[in-house]
């Protein structure tokens, strides 16, 4: 059986940030990925494969059965208008406005997605969401990233609690929360108040808080077979009707 293909986002960052490049390369600017996303989703049966932020988005989404927006860095408050409370994790310009384009296009087209960490604040966002811009208690950098730092409770009627049940043990690597949710959005599990589960009432867009790709239970982590099982059908769907 063909591997549907999934599209990984990555992060857009100055050849001086990484130790050991040249005096005379670092000026220059590099697209670099986590290869845990590309883990779970080949564990899952999908093929993943990473998108360069200087193509058109839509041109991928052409050619993708589904998409992964992954974590990093903070969104420029300017995208949601708000004014900067923070500069913990500053934006990365490009790569802002590559996800933005490219979730829109996605939505259009009826991708599947899965949102991590920074990508289910990207999903909110890009719907007309808002962010609390400094949230430390969740941002537990001070343990493992692999540890299970607190619980979430999940919507039963969710596809959250379809994968997980209504209760789960996550880690938390991140240190900013949803505020107002987006248009045609769910939040579907919670800690505390605070928003750890997005779901889109019509379309196949599922996002979470944490980072199941950093969990020991990766290869099994029923996060990353939603993401190959929804975009296998949406390949079979797209080859029948072209």
């Amino acid at each position: 059986m063909t591997r549907p293909l999934i599209g990984l986002t990555g992060r857009r960052k100055l050849a001086a940030k990484v130790i050991g490049t040249a005096d005379n390369l670092q000026h220059l600017s590099g697209d670099w990925y986590y290869a845990d996303y590309a883990r779970g989703v080949l564990a899952a049966g999908g093929l993943p494969v990473n998108l360069p932020m200087e193509a058109d988005p839509s041109a991928y989404v052409g050619h993708l059965d589904g998409i992964l927006l992954s974590g990093g860095a903070d969104i420029d408050p300017s995208r949601y208008d708000a004014p900067s409370e923070t500069d913990a994790f500053p934006p990365e310009p490009v790569r802002d406005q590559f996800e933005l384009d490219l979730m829109e296009a996605a939505k259009r087209a009826a991708v599947p997605v899965l949102g991590i960490c920074r990508g289910l604040q990207l999903i909110n966002v890009s719907a007309g969401g808002s962010l609390h811009q400094n949230v430390p208690e969740h941002a537990r950098y001070d343990i493992s990233s692999a540890a299970l730092a607190h619980s979430i409770s999940i919507a039963p009627d969710s596809s959250l609690a379809q994968l997980y049940g209504t209760q789960l043990m996550v880690n938390s690597l991140h240190h900013q929360t949803v505020d107002r949710l987006g248009k045609d959005l769910v939040a579907t599990a919670y800690s505390d108040g605070v928003v750890e589960g997005l779901e889109h009432q019509t379309l196949p867009v599922l996002a979470v808080q944490w980072h199941p790709e950093m969990l020991d239970s990766r290869d099994h982590d029923p996060l990353f077979g939603w993401l190959v099982d929804q975009a296998r059908t949406y390949r079979t769907e797209r080859l029948t009707h072209h």
